[in-house]
């Protein structure tokens, strides 16, 4: 069944215009029929300004289409982590292998976090053996060398679904152009994240930004990371495998393995299915496993999760259960699937969701209906939040975090505030992303934190790589296999 008129409904781009902002919901390049309100940003207005670049992907009650992703199938370096100074010497895996010890095991995994306190707090019961005591003093030299950040000071880079299959993806379908502009593949994932930790990077969490205090105001919060190393917060979006994406060449869903890993699972082309690191869920996992330094106190990611066709590659959402309103491929896929059990199907990605927390990672709303909040009225806003909460938030245990689709925004740089901030407020969102192509746009008020994005895909490396060389060398990462040129935004 062809695609044609389903899908791709609108990638939209980042300009830079004389050093003045052009962003969010401020300013958008439409494509397709996707416009949006326009205004602009000076640098005094923000922490850094920049672009705001909204993405393809379609307001569900629009009849417009989807979001897009990326990827390959390389695995990641399996370079062993440097030596870390944050890792006492006397604190080796051998050592506590050899000795059965697994506390000093534990602490070693705490300090390379740079979870120093908890390092110390975990070792105290046995302070008086002398390799205990040795280990405390060099975890507490290791943190206090450490230097602190600020929120302003961190970078927020994200991604979509990663393509495993280029041959696929790049097919020369109509679906091909809008992939090479906002996808990335795998083996470009791999390696920008192998020159992100090989920079010094370290992800964290929006919390470590920034967090409510006693009084309930946010206040800005610290990080603190060796000299050598700097913070950045990691999101992906659109974690739900629209059923536009089959046969594309990416995975079809997250799963809970028989180890309790979060893993993705790829239908072959001959309709068996594997399953592995085929999305950033489980190869970033994979990589702090390996490298336990990239990753401040066990933080990972942020997923960004709309719902009018479920979450995490579950068709978790309403009209699956009562089969009405369907759209053609819902469908399409409840005929093909003639055992669908809407109860199982909650459960199980409430399971994924639930060990992926476990592990480190946050959810987002993403809008259930991909909607663009700059343009939407407050009463299509609370619509769609409404069945948000009635449908992914119980799976993913809610969330304070909203990720705007389009990369819009409420507002310019200019603080929030008017009807529709009031109402996301008041369904307790606290952090507000857009997407912004400045190295760091941050702004914190007593009522919430606001962080831009950069999108890392195919039209930021080929059209723009100096806005990406803090993180990579865009030419070397670039893929091979990627059409080129990149289509321009339309």
């Amino acid at each position: 069944m062809t695609k044609k008129g389903l899908i791709l409904a609108a990638s939209l781009l980042c300009l830079q215009v004389g050093g003045m902002a052009l962003g969010g919901c401020r300013h958008i390049m439409p494509f397709s029929e996707d416009v949006a309100t326009s205004g602009t940003v000076s640098e005094a207005d923000s922490v850094s300004s920049g672009v705001r670049i909204p993405f393809k992907s379609r307001p569900r009650d629009s009849g417009e289409d989807d979001d897009i992703a990326r990827a390959d199938t390389d695995k990641l370096s399996d370079n062993e982590s440097p030596d870390n100074e944050a890792i006492p010497a006397s604190v080796s895996e051998d050592d506590a292998d050899d000795q059965g010890n697994e506390t000093l095991r534990q602490a070693r995994r705490l300090a390379a976090m740079y979870d120093y306190d908890q390092a110390i707090a975990l070792l105290q019961e046995r302070a008086d053996d002398p390799r205990y005591a040795e280990a405390i003093a060099q975890i507490g030299e290791a943190r206090d060398s450490c230097v602190s950040w600020g929120p302003e000071q961190v970078t927020h880079v994200f991604y979509h679904t990663l393509i495993k299959d280029t041959a696929l993806a790049f097919d020369g379908d109509e679906d091909t152009a809008g992939y090479d502009q906002v996808m990335t593949t795998i083996s470009e994932f791999n390696a920008i994240t192998q020159s992100m930790y090989e920079k010094g990077f370290v992800m964290v969490s929006l919390e470590d930004l920034a967090a409510k205090d006693a009084a309930g105001n946010m206040v800005p919060g610290e990080i603190r990371l060796p000299p050598d190393k700097k913070p950045f917060v990691l999101s992906q979006d659109d974690v739900s495998y629209y059923h536009y994406m089959d046969g594309d060449g990416m995975a079809s869903r997250l799963v809970v393995d028989e180890n309790g890993q979060v893993k993705a699972e790829y239908i072959e082309a001959d309709g068996s299915v594997s399953v592995g690191d085929f999305d950033m869920v489980p190869l970033i996992d994979t990589f702090v496993e390996e490298h336990p330094d990239f990753s401040y106190r066990g933080a990972k990611g942020i997923i960004a999760l709309t719902g009018y066709e479920g979450v995490l590659g579950y068709r978790t959402d309403g009209v699956y259960k009562t089969r009405q309103e369907l759209d053609e491929l819902q469908q399409v896929y409840l005929n093909e699937h003639p055992d669908f059990n809407w109860d199982e199907e909650v459960a199980r990605a409430t399971e994924t969701a639930t060990a992926m927390r476990e592990n480190g990672w946050a959810f987002a709303s993403h809008t259930w209906g991909h909607i663009n909040v700059g343009e939407s009225s407050l009463e299509r806003l609370k619509t769609d939040t409404e069945k948000w909460l009635t449908y992914v938030a119980p799976i993913i245990g809610g969330t304070d975090k909203i990720i705007f689709a389009f990369g819009a925004d409420l507002s310019g740089a200019e603080g929030y505030s008017g009807e529709k901030f009031d109402y996301l407020k008041s369904q307790g969102f606290d952090y507000y992303c857009n997407v912004d192509s400045s190295q760091y746009w941050v702004q914190l008020a007593p009522n919430y934190l606001r962080m831009g994005r950069r999108n890392l895909d195919g039209y930021r490396m080929y059209y723009n790589p100096e806005l990406v060389v803090d993180l990579f060398d865009a030419k070397a990462v670039f893929d091979p296999s990627r059409p080129t040129p990149v289509p321009e935004m339309s």
